[in-house]
């Protein structure tokens, strides 16, 4: 799942790549909904009929129904910031989690006793 909170600048520029996702062929449409995805994690399943096509004006309907909201940048700025910080969060979790149980190498650790062994090296010479 995606986000459902947008500034009106990303709406338009969804709105845009939406567009022109339904005027190219196959290929650069795959290329497009990544986009969408990665960039703005706006993700079309969340809002579409199964088997219908969306394009603007669906994502018009949608922010009309309420399945999007329009905020403010500062918000959404805001809210963008905290994604990024849990996020961090979890995956440093994750590995932490795979270090603990052994399926995972501490890089980190490794690295620093690498840079150790290096510099004592270079010490003694």
């Amino acid at each position: 799942m995606g986000r459902n909170k947008f500034s009106q600048k990303e709406i338009e520029k969804i709105g845009k790549l939406l567009r022109l996702k339904n005027s190219v062929n196959r290929g650069k449409q795959k290329l497009i909904r990544h986009e969408l995805r990665v960039d703005y994690e706006f993700n079309i399943s969340d809002f579409n009929e199964p088997g219908k096509a969306f394009g603007e004006e669906e994502l018009q309907d949608a922010v009309k129904r309420g399945a999007i909201q329009i905020l403010d940048e500062a918000t959404i700025e805001a809210m963008k910031a905290k994604r990024a910080r849990d996020k961090a969060r979890d995956e440093a979790a994750r590995e932490q989690a795979a270090v603990e149980s052994g399926e995972q190498t501490d890089w980190k650790k490794a690295m620093e006793e690498w840079q150790e062994w290096e510099n004592e090296k270079h010490q003694n010479d």
